[in-house]
């Protein structure tokens, strides 16, 4: 059952999301010079600290999940700063980059917290970001927003200062469906279910005969098609890059 667990997580089929945005957060880190200085925002439990070994990392979070929440349900790594990110106690033009992933979407005054990304970035300064268009309510009661948009992205990093803005897509409507299928198995798991053992009963025949289509074939089947579609609209995510301008 472990090894079962472990092969969903690290698929980069039957887990996309968090697959391809390690990856893309892999590739951002080894585009930044060696011994620049980093500021890993909403850190938890620190997943890409190995990643910027060669960087000066820093972390900040605000620190008020419980370890189950948390990727790996290991508690929170080395917070660096225990502040909200909205005032973060660094001097302006301090850091060379900043990672924020999937953190948006769980802090009160978004547009604030970019604009504190503006204030202690130096200019010319990196900013890598990601936060879900799609997702389901998680970290309660610290979940605020439902998605954001390629507009919100370039309206509002625009206005605190960003440019050389790049939006890409984290997959497409087919590969969102596919992990939504996984999805669908995982929650209707009839020993699970809030019904009687009648019905349980019932139901769990069903469930094992579909669960390959579910798990598998589905999933496998839209990460292929998920070529066909160019808008992109229903992706689950965006990953952004943008540079702090120097004037």
């Amino acid at each position: 059952m472990n090894l079962l667990k472990q092969y969903f997580q690290t698929s980069k089929i039957l887990n996309f999301n968090l697959v391809e945005r390690d990856k893309w957060v892999a590739k951002q880190a080894s585009l930044i010079p060696v011994n620049n200085s980093i500021l890993d925002v909403g850190a938890g439990s620190c997943p890409y600290r190995e990643y910027f070994l060669h960087c000066d990392y820093k972390t900040q979070d605000f620190t008020p999940l419980s370890p189950e929440q948390l990727r790996g349900h290991s508690g929170y790594g080395k917070i660096n700063y225990v502040c909200d990110a909205t005032n973060i106690p660094i001097p302006d033009a301090n850091f060379d980059a900043i990672l924020c992933t999937e953190v948006l979407e769980h802090v009160p005054e978004p547009i604030k917290v970019i604009y504190e990304f503006s204030r202690i970035l130096k200019p010319g300064g990196k900013l890598l970001l990601t936060a879900p268009l799609g997702s389901g309510i998680h970290q309660e009661p610290y979940h605020f927003y439902g998605g954001y948009t390629p507009y919100w992205y370039e309206k509002f990093l625009t206005e605190a200062g960003f440019s050389d803005i790049f939006i890409e897509p984290n997959g497409g409507f087919f590969k969102h469906y596919g992990q939504e299928s996984i999805r669908f198995a995982q929650t209707t798991i009839p020993w699970k279910l809030n019904i009687n053992i009648v019905l349980c009963l019932l139901w769990l025949p069903l469930w094992l005969f579909l669960l390959p289509w579910f798990t598998f074939i589905l999933p496998i089947t839209c990460h292929f098609l998920d070529n066909l579609d160019k808008n992109k609209g229903f992706t689950i995510g965006y990953h952004v890059t943008a540079i702090k301008k120097t004037a």
